[in-house]
């Protein structure tokens, strides 16, 4: 059952990489992609697909639209972090507002906890 599993949330992860929406691209063409320390979108972590996750600096970088700030969505969001923190995976989140409007100040932001991460 758990390879089940796993088989299941690779194939999500895949299509969530073709359908990505357009923050997601934004981000991962614009910075992540070519960013000198190697990131991945749509990574299977456990039981769970991060939008971008950096293996090196054990990082996850979430980008939240507006069904995040309903009460129940929010609950789960805080489960799902504290259980990656759990596994000693940080999460840093950015609501889709960020990168259209500081796209620059959320580079820099992932940037600088990435390199700290990896001096750590």
């Amino acid at each position: 059952m758990k390879e089940e599993k796993k088989r299941i949330l690779t194939e999500r992860a895949q299509e969530l990489r073709r359908n990505a929406t357009p923050w997601e691209n934004k981000l991962w063409y614009e910075f992540l992609r070519d960013y000198e320390i190697p990131v991945h979108r749509q990574r299977v972590r456990g039981s769970y697909i991060l939008d971008f996750y950096c293996s090196k600096a054990k990082l996850a970088i979430e980008l939240d639209g507006g069904g995040h700030y309903t009460d129940d969505q929010k609950k789960h969001d805080d489960a799902r972090t504290a259980e990656l923190n759990s596994k000693g995976i940080e999460v840093m989140r950015f609501c889709n507002l960020d990168i259209d409007t500081n796209f620059y100040e959320v580079c820099s932001a992932i940037d600088k906890r990435i390199k700290e991460k990896i001096k750590a």
